[in-house]
């Protein structure tokens, strides 16, 4: 599947500082995305979104899961923003988690290495399923 014209899409960039996310951050900037913020933990990207005017397209979230109130704090942004459309990151393959997250309203889950903007595509553009 090709991905459609990305470069109109707003998005919030939720991770921990890391290669691997700057690298995808850099490269969804590169690619026409518009960041509108970055936010090393979902409690500071919370707060973020609660001071935007117009929340951005999609939120990208890097699940963080040696942080033990990880799913807590999704929860709370979810509560605070049902209809943001959330992509959630990880190198974590777990059903388990997979299963919370579409719980959750999550739109994708995207594994490390796959293709995110493919993902965002999906997001924007359809209900849930892995990237």
């Amino acid at each position: 599947m090709e991905t459609k014209n990305i470069s109109r899409i707003t998005t919030a960039f939720i991770n921990d500082k890391s290669p691997v996310m700057d690298f995808i951050h850099d490269d969804l900037v590169a690619s026409g995305v518009d960041v509108v913020f970055r936010s090393d933990n979902v409690a500071d990207g919370n707060n973020l979104l609660s001071s935007l005017t117009t929340l951005p397209n999609i939120c990208i979230i890097d699940l963080d899961f040696s942080d033990k109130d990880i799913m807590k704090q999704i929860r709370e942004l979810r509560s605070q923003h049902p209809i943001l459309k959330l992509v959630a990151h990880s190198d974590m393959d777990d059903e388990k988690i997979i299963r919370e997250l579409a719980e959750l309203g999550f739109s994708k889950y995207v594994l490390i290495g796959e293709d995110i903007k493919k993902a965002i595509d999906g997001a924007v553009n359809s209900g849930w399923m892995n990237a």
